[in-house]
């Protein structure tokens, strides 16, 4: 007998649309057809759609630093607001300090996931290219399951100069592993940071300015010519502007293997929001600054065409209250003393499916594309993850595509004080959640045991393997 049979539900995949049963046997997916047999649980579905359980890429959480300090979102909070908001599993990251390594932050970080509630698996940051973690320590890494590494293009004390980039590309190359980057001209903010502050311009709202769209399409360009010179795969994390993904675009018209990512904020949030009163604006405060509400049409144009093919939350919380969050230098400190960065897991969803399903922008298969699939097989965690086929973890998603409900800290569920999108009304809601079979979120209570989430190593996979036709000693 099956242990659980979801009956009569309209299946959405990457692929297509059905109306049909799904069968679950031993945490996978056991069998699609017309009408299924009786089953331990028979869950009743007419009126619902099923999916794939989202997959979130890009996840800050319970990251330590170097003075001691770890961030408020811990794995258990984290998987809450991800569960509840239709997430199953996370890809998140290892952080490392300049004049540090990376193996043993490595098993600090994989200790903290231990409580996780969703299954889970790491980028490592590298931020000191130095030859015994490029030589020794990166290779033991990926050994344990680490297939991407990622690098910053701005931000002290993160921040690689193109000699650094090219050695990360060049080790990423040699291990197999995918590149992720954060692109923005570090030099040019600074310029601009600094021309701002001389001017008294120091409130939140000068954040965009700081950081125009010239600056991210710059170092988008920048990034993606030294890991075509080097034949390495790269991905670009939060495309905020149209002129971003045109240069991802470009690349990918003459063949680079270059993917662009982007994030709910940028397609509902706008400058604007971080010219709120009473510092209020620092709420919104992210990198990549939300932009203009004209070019939130222009990123659904390249969601379309599949230039930016993959949709994650980059949730990053800091609480706004307190003086560990979002104002650790006061209510008045300078935009530029502001941690960057807001929580989304539980809203990645809803407000993807509301904007684009719902408003007629994308397909529901276009959906699952970006919040599921398509996240899966840039992980190396496809057909396991991201998808309903037979023997996929059967990481399930009824939903609601007519439900419609206000978006709310509340609803969030995360250790952070608030959601950037507080009061804002969306179309379709998760009405119950499936991970590896079994019911973790069912009315929105979440109903996971903390240490119940699985730690998801990846092993090499086709779609990141080097074009190839480069001379070694060059790369």
């Amino acid at each position: 007998m099956l242990d659980v049979a979801i009956r009569g539900a309209t299946l959405v995949t990457a692929e297509g649309m059905q109306r049909a049963d799904l069968g679950i046997q031993g945490g996978v997916v056991a069998a699609i057809a017309a009408r299924l047999p009786e089953a331990r649980r028979v869950v009743e579905a007419d009126g619902l759609w099923l999916m794939p359980g989202g997959v979130d890429p890009h996840c800050h959480i319970e990251e330590p630093a170097p003075d001691g300090t770890v961030m408020e979102e811990g794995f258990e909070s984290a998987s809450r607001s991800a569960l509840a908001g239709g997430t199953t599993s996370v890809v998140c990251f290892v952080p490392q300090w300049k004049g540090g390594g990376v193996l043993e932050r490595f098993r600090e970080q994989k200790r903290r996931a231990a409580r996780a509630m969703v299954d889970v698996a790491f980028h490592q940051i590298v931020t000191d290219p130095v030859p015994e973690v490029l030589e020794r320590e990166l290779p033991a890494l990926v050994e344990q399951g680490v297939r991407s590494l990622k690098a910053f293009l701005t931000y002290d004390p993160l921040v690689l100069d193109d000699g650094a980039f090219l050695k990360v590309l060049a080790a990423a190359r040699r291990l197999g592993c995918l590149v992720t980057v954060h692109c923005e001209n570090h030099h040019a903010i600074a310029h601009r940071i600094a021309a701002l502050k001389a001017a008294g311009l120091e409130a939140p709202f000068a954040h965009a300015l700081a950081r125009p769209p010239v600056v991210e399409r710059e170092a988008t360009h920048r990034a993606i010519a030294l890991a075509e010179m080097l034949d390495q795969p790269l991905q670009v994390f939060h495309v905020s502007c149209a002129e971003a993904a045109e240069e991802i675009a470009r690349a990918q018209a003459r063949g680079v293997q270059v993917w662009g990512e982007t994030c709910p904020q940028y397609l509902v949030l706008t400058a604007d929001d971080m010219a709120r009163p009473g510092g209020e604006g620092a709420k919104f405060m992210c990198s990549p600054a939300p932009r203009a509400a004209a070019e939130q049409e222009r990123l659904w144009a390249m969601i379309r065409r599949g230039v930016l093919d993959v949709v994650s939350s980059d949730h990053c919380g800091f609480s706004f209250g307190g003086t560990r969050g979002k104002r650790p230098g006061g209510r008045d400190a300078p935009f530029d003393q502001v941690p960057n960065g807001i929580p989304g897991l539980q809203a990645r969803l809803p407000l993807l499916f509301s904007e684009g399903v719902a408003a007629g922008r994308i397909t529901p298969e276009h959906f699952v594309r970006l919040v599921a699939a398509n996240p899966a097989r840039m992980m190396g965690l496809w057909p396991r993850k991201g998808s309903l086929h037979i023997g996929a973890d059967a990481d399930c998603v009824l939903w609601d595509p007519k439900a419609e409900r206000v978006l709310s800290n509340a609803a969030a569920q995360h250790a952070i004080d608030y959601t950037p999108y507080e009061g804002r009304a969306v179309t379709g809601w998760p009405v119950m959640v499936l991970r590896r079979g079994e019911v973790v979120m069912e009315g929105d209570v979440v109903a996971a045991a903390p240490g119940s989430g699985e730690w998801l190593p990846r092993g090499p996979y086709d779609l990141i393997r080097p074009r190839g036709g480069l001379e070694p000693w060059l790369a």
